[in-house]
């Protein structure tokens, strides 16, 4: 799991596309507490052919990256 909370763009980008690069597990899961974050994860995730599933945890969101 990344949690990139608190952290503004492009680092959570990066954290999701070195966990990735560095061959993290699938699902991988991401947190994340700004709507920016989670649209640059999603295009970032889409761009390299994952899926991703949203799902809002209270204040937060869950990301979910899948093949």
């Amino acid at each position: 799991m990344i949690d990139p909370r608190g952290l503004s763009c492009p680092t959570p980008v990066i954290m999701v596309q070195k966990a990735l690069r560095e061959g993290a597990a699938l699902p991988l899961e991401v947190l994340s507490d700004s709507r920016v974050s989670v649209e640059n994860i999603t295009r970032f995730a889409h761009s390299q052919g994952y899926q991703v599933a949203k799902e809002a945890d209270g204040p937060d969101f869950k990301l979910t990256l899948t093949k």
